[in-house]
Parts: structure tokens; sequence; C-alpha cells
């Protein structure tokens, strides 16, 4: 019995005992190897990507345009963009610092050469010409009551004159006659000199008064009223934002002209009076000719561009100032029967040599090039005649880095990022 029991004591579970620790399974352990690999994978292909990835190569471009052809129309040989801007155009302004009293003109009026446009509040104006006026009737008053004495002494001396002759009155007493028809004859010359002074301080009081009148400087349109009865105005900023500068703004529109940026690059293809066709935004379909008028002989360094003026050849109500337009520049055509080259022009810096051929690289719309082999042809001054490889209207890269490639990715200079 007592073999039995010890036993079954050893067959017993000690329970007060810690449990051994439990590894990880075979299964499991191997799942998260494989996800450690696939990640792995994953960074190493997303870091592959960026490395791969190019950035977009900054160039400049240039238009593809069409040689002018016997006997057909002018070409476009350069395009511009710009605004219709008014040669002549004024802020019109009192010369005076004044009360406005009147206004007498509205947005799109026209008026002409001298009309009058405004009036000043002329109470202090009209009180200085007042004054003036009486300062004058005063210094004429006074030369009449001179003259009057100066004829009395003038007399009274002739006669002492002759009684001094005849010794019946003193040398002295003549004297004294003398001495007071010369102080007189000074005095009415001084109230002369005064009452002249006197004149031109009225004539600029009057021109005071007329100084709170403001008249058109020249005949226009109106395009900005900038003043109503009550406000103060002046010719020079009073600060504090409640005085105006001036009454309205006066446009010429006879002067309406064209002002256009041209790329520095392409500025040799412009010359004066060079003829040119605009095309107003607001009206695509209406082509006005005109001409070149001049080119301001300085760049924009920051923008690389140089300012052309063109002239409108036709007055119309339509053109208005800061109107966007679109110039194309246009070649003269050749006459009929005159043989003239094929093909387009470009810039002769477009084309470069690849593997010892003349190739340009054209922007596509996905903004990458594509490599395009040439056959060229004549030198057309900076130009180059393209006879095969290209076609009018597209784009291609200027001055090309030895790195571009057919493929890459490419960003216009001055493209905002």
């Amino acid at each position: 019995m007592n073999a039995s029991a010890e036993l079954l004591k050893e067959l017993r579970i000690d329970r007060s005992a810690a449990p051994p620790p439990r590894g990880p399974s075979s299964s499991s352990r191997w799942l998260w190897v494989v996800l450690g690999l696939i990640l792995a994978l994953l960074l190493a292909l997303a870091i592959g990507a960026l490395l791969s990835r190019k950035p977009a190569i900054t160039v400049e471009t240039a238009p593809v345009v069409a040689m002018a052809q016997a006997g057909a129309g002018s070409t476009a040989v350069l395009d511009a963009s710009g605004y219709v801007v008014a040669r002549r155009m004024a802020t019109v302004s009192a010369k005076i610092t004044g009360k406005v009293r009147e206004v007498m003109i509205e947005e799109g009026m026209r008026v002409e050469e001298g009309q009058v446009m405004a009036t000043l509040d002329p109470i202090d104006a009209n009180a200085q010409r007042s004054l003036n006026a009486a300062q004058l009737d005063a210094a004429r008053s006074q030369i009449g009551g001179l003259q009057a004495q100066l004829r009395q002494t003038e007399a009274e001396a002739s006669r002492l004159q002759s009684l001094v002759s005849q010794q019946l009155v003193s040398r002295s007493q003549y004297d004294q006659a003398v001495a007071a028809r010369d102080s007189l004859r000074a005095q009415l010359l001084t109230a002369q000199h005064n009452t002249k002074v006197a004149q031109d301080a009225l004539s600029i009081a009057d021109l005071g008064v007329d100084n709170n009148i403001v008249r058109a400087p020249f005949s226009g349109v109106v395009t900005a009223k900038a003043a109503q009865p009550g406000e103060i105005v002046s010719p020079l900023s009073a600060g504090g934002g409640f005085t105006r500068t001036g009454i309205g703004t006066i446009v010429d529109m006879d002067s309406l002209e064209v002002e256009v940026e041209v790329g520095e690059a392409f500025i040799g293809r412009v010359q004066p009076k060079m003829a040119v066709e605009t095309v107003l935004n607001a009206y695509p379909d209406w082509k006005i000719p005109g001409e070149v008028i001049a080119i301001i002989p300085t760049a924009d360094r920051g923008k690389a561009t140089v300012k052309v003026r063109v002239a409108l050849g036709v007055k119309d109500p339509r053109i208005v100032p800061e109107m966007g337009v679109r110039v194309s520049f246009l070649e003269k055509a050749a006459p009929a029967g005159t043989e003239v080259p094929k093909g387009v022009r470009v810039p002769a810096t477009a084309i470069v040599q690849r593997e010892g051929k003349p190739v340009a690289f054209v922007v596509q719309a996905d903004d990458k090039v594509r490599q395009q082999a040439l056959e060229t042809g004549a030198t057309l001054g900076k130009d180059k005649q393209v006879l095969s490889g290209l076609s009018a209207g597209q784009t291609v890269v200027v001055n090309p880095s030895d790195e571009l490639k057919d493929g890459d990715k490419v960003a216009l200079a001055g493209a905002e990022k």
C-alpha cells in the first residue's frame, strides 16, 4: 500500500511551479519574415523611382515660321502680345487748392479743348480781386489829385519867373515855387508807378479767379471722374486720404497705339515701318492693319524683352485703352515670278549637331522634346532655312544643351513653377 501511494504522488502534477516559457510557432515566424521582405522590396522600388526621376530642364523656345511664297500675301515672322495705350492722356487737376463747387463731366463724355470741366468755390479769389481793384482805384485817384496840384504849382512858377526877372519878387520865393513844382512832379511819377503795380496785382488776382475754373487741356473722352462737389482738391497730395488730386482723366482717342514686348532674342526680326497685323482679344476675328512706329532702344533686364510701339491703321470706338492685343509682324511678300525658297525658318541657334547630322528638339504637348532630323537650306540672317523635318507652327528649343536628349521633359524659361 505504501509503495502504491508513493507511486501516485510521483504521478501528481505540481501546479505550484511556474510554467515553461512558450516560444513562437514556426508558421508565425515565417509569416513575419515574408512581410519584412515585401516591405524592403517596396521601399527599394520607391527609392529607385525617386532616383531615376529626372527633373525638367529649363529651356528657351521659338516658333517655327513658314517661308513667304511667291505671289502670296505677307507672312508673319513673329507674334507678340501687348496692350492698347494712349499716347496722350492726362489727369486734369486745379492749379490751386480749393473746394469743388460744380463738376460738369461724366465718364464717357466727349470734351473739347478749353471746355469747362469743373469750378471751385471762388470766395477767397473774389475777395482778393476786390481788394486789388480798390487799391487800383485809390492809386488812380491819387494821380488825379497830384496832377491838379502840379498844374497849380507850374502856373505859379511861371508867374514868379516873369516877376523875378522884373525884380518884383525875391529870388528865394521863385526857388520855393520851382521846388514845389519839382516835388509834385516826383510824387506824380511815384503815383503812376504805384498805379501800374496795382494794375499788375489786379491782373494776378484775375488769374487767381480764373484758376478756380478747370478746363480741358485738349479734346478727348473722359475715362474717369475723380471728384464730387464739396470735396477739397489740390494739385499736390495733402495726405490723409480726404484731399483729391484730380478732377478727372481725359484720353485723346486719336493717339491710341499698341505697345508690345518682344523677346530680345527675336528683336532682330522687327524693323521700323514694318507692316503688322493687330488682333484685339475682345474681337478675335477683326484684323487691324498697322506698322511699327519705333523700337524703344532699351531692354528689360528682368524679362529679357524690348518694347515696340505699333501704330493702328484704323480709328474705331471699339478700340479702347488697356485692351489686350496680339500683334503679328509681317514679312513683305515676294513679287510674283520671283523664286522664293520653300520650307520654314527657325533661329539658327535651334539647330545643333547630333552624330554629325543637324537636328532640332521639338516641344510636344506633354512638355517632352522630340529630336527631329533636319534638312537645312540657306542662312537668313539670324535664322536658318529648314527644307524638311519641321512644319510651321511647331515650337523648337533654342540653344539646346548637350545634356538634352530625346524624350526629356522641359520647362519654359520664366514660366511659373
